[in-house]
């Protein structure tokens, strides 16, 4: 048996990486008394498997973790209590929002994902000034940018990517800006986005401001869904996203 949860990332814990991330979700399943299925090999490991890395600093709303429960064990597992469960060992920060059974021969988070949604704050950008370079980045017709891979330059035209782009007035005065960057063939990460206007602006959360994923998205026929079903768009966590 698979399940997914999706999770939540909120907080001081935004600045533990995602290889830590991997091994505090490893322990908290194992003090959870999950049956977890195993590896096998020299040095087995618990079949967890975690969907696209959030950069460090950044927050969440839509983090996703498949888990494979052995058999016969799985039958025993009381899966509409787990979220409960798990989110009580979990440190500050960290919740489980939804969780769910995977039917058989499901697509891995990696390959099904093909888009993220995030919202990010601009410190010190003035929100005309921000729907200005909104409006000039969506009228480009391409978007050609120098980046490393693999210890090579490598051009590539960022456009198509950007799927969807708008900015916003907070409450607090702060600028903010939500955009759909997509995941494939190769994503944008929201500090080249950022880059892109004129002039540069950094990392925004390198001035102070936060940035977050909101929303992780699956092409099917199409159409945009969510990697489990039972997401809930008024949950907590959303709502204070929606603060930002």
């Amino acid at each position: 048996m698979r399940i997914r949860l999706r999770f939540s990332k909120l907080g001081k814990i935004r600045f533990t990486s995602h290889r830590d991330v991997a091994r505090i979700w490893e322990r908290t399943v194992r003090r959870a008394g999950l049956p977890v299925a195993r590896t096998e090999g020299f040095a087995p490991r618990p079949r967890v498997h975690f969907g696209l890395a959030l950069s460090t600093g950044y927050e969440s709303t839509a983090e996703y973790l498949d888990i494979d429960l052995a058999e016969p064990e799985a039958a025993g597992v009381d899966l509409s209590l787990l979220p409960e469960q798990l989110s009580h060992l979990l440190p500050p920060g960290l919740r489980v929002d939804a969780l769910e059974e995977l039917p058989p021969g499901a697509t891995s988070l990696q390959q099904a994902v093909t888009s993220c949604t995030w919202r990010m704050e601009l410190p010190g950008v003035p929100a005309a000034h921000a729907g200005d370079q909104v409006r000039r980045l969506l009228d480009a017709p391409s978007l050609v940018v120098t980046r490393e891979r693999k210890g090579q330059p490598v051009t590539d035209d960022l456009r198509p990517a950007l799927l969807d782009l708008t900015v916003e007035a907070a409450s607090d005065g702060l600028t903010v800006l939500e955009a759909e960057l997509a995941t494939q063939p190769r994503g944008v990460r929201p500090a080249e986005l950022v880059a892109l206007f004129d002039p540069p602006h950094p990392d925004p959360i390198e001035v102070g401001g936060r940035v977050c994923r909101t929303h992780q998205w699956i092409s099917d026929d199409g159409a945009k869904r969510e990697p489990l079903a039972a997401s809930d768009a008024t949950s907590p966590a959303h709502a204070e996203v929606r603060a930002l």
